[in-house]
């Protein structure tokens, strides 16, 4: 997890109790997950968007081929 072992942690953790309190810090944490929650869900809105977006354009270029082929045949 980013390169910190279990001692920096507890070391964050700790000067964090002092800063904010216990009372404090359970809010702090409950709002951090729902923006972790938020942020990625967001993410995969957005790749299912663009996911989305490449099958419907690679089916009407294969189209566009055929009947530019279809026409030289012509």
């Amino acid at each position: 997890m980013f390169g910190l072992g279990t001692q920096e942690l507890l070391i964050i953790l700790v000067i964090a109790f002092f800063i904010f309190g216990g009372k404090k810090l359970p809010e702090i944490g409950a709002g951090l997950g729902k923006g972790l929650r938020a942020f990625k869900s967001g993410l995969k809105d957005i790749e299912n968007e663009v996911d989305s977006e490449k099958l419907p354009n690679n089916k009407s270029n294969s189209s566009s081929d055929t009947d530019t082929q279809s026409k030289k045949k012509v």
